[in-house]
């Protein structure tokens, strides 16, 4: 079995298991620490106890028994996800999943956040957990930009107070913009920008306002922009723009472990 030092006398070769697997697309770090608890991954053939186990390049590493390959160079992927799919690797339900219907051939890969079954438009997928986790921060400032049709009377008035903050059931929600595009009887679009993005946070806060969001479309998530992308269509970001758009950007090939 290939086990590394955590002394620090020595400066361990390779990378925390953790990193790596993160990087390799299987999931977050926290996801993998608590799979190294219930015993889930295996290195050389023997259950990993230790989340500060290192790891190199050709070790073979083993997540629920199947083998995992050394993580590829960091890749981004725009999708156009329908309303309907489930933005998770496995529904207890049964129901499909956002990953279920990717195009055969694709590598492992893991959302940039979510959309929930109910939403659509633009889903960023990754195969770098670690720059997945990193794009999610609120500190990013990125803007996720909506268009949202409700159903119900439009105040303008407080559509426009959401710029500064909005409180319902007890939760804080931070700086919204949201502007009227259109109406046509009891049904309204929205233009709907935010950069915090809580959980069906967008649903929550027009219910606050007395509106039922009937249809609600990600048109962009910071710097990326749905485009002309159809429903279930999937298009590599080429690496010259993440480069220009995400700071830090790893460019370097991530078969050599660190």
């Amino acid at each position: 079995m290939t086990t590394h030092s955590t002394s620090n006398s020595d400066e361990p070769k390779g990378e925390r298991i953790a990193k790596f697997l993160a990087r390799a697309g299987v999931a977050s770090r926290r996801d993998i620490e608590r799979m190294i608890e219930e015993g889930r991954i295996k290195l050389g053939g023997h259950p990993v106890t230790h989340p500060a186990t290192f790891v190199q390049s050709g070790d073979m590493i083993q997540v629920d028994g199947k083998l995992i390959e050394n993580p590829d160079r960091t890749r981004v992927w725009r999708y156009h996800k329908p309303d309907g799919l489930l933005t998770t690797h496995k529904d207890p339900q049964g129901r499909q999943t956002v990953f279920e219907s990717l195009p055969e051939g694709m590598p492992r890969v893991i959302s940039v956040g979510r959309l929930d079954i109910n939403s659509e438009g633009l889903l960023l997928l990754t195969n770098d957990g670690e720059l997945a986790r990193r794009l999610e921060l609120p500190s990013n400032a990125w803007i996720r930009r909506y268009r949202v049709r409700v159903f119900g009377v439009v105040d303008e008035k407080r559509l426009a107070s959401l710029i500064d903050g909005f409180e319902y059931e007890g939760v804080r929600y931070g700086s919204i913009e949201a502007a009227l595009d259109s109406t046509k009887g009891d049904n309204s679009w929205l233009t709907v920008s935010l950069k915090e993005g809580k959980n069906r946070e967008i649903r929550k806060v027009m219910r606050g306002l007395n509106l039922h969001v009937s249809r609600l479309i990600r048109l962009s998530y910071g710097p990326f922009q749905l485009g002309s992308l159809k429903a279930r269509e999937i298009e590599e970001v080429n690496g010259k723009i993440l480069r220009e758009q995400i700071p830090d950007f790893p460019t370097q090939s991530k078969n050599k472990a660190r």
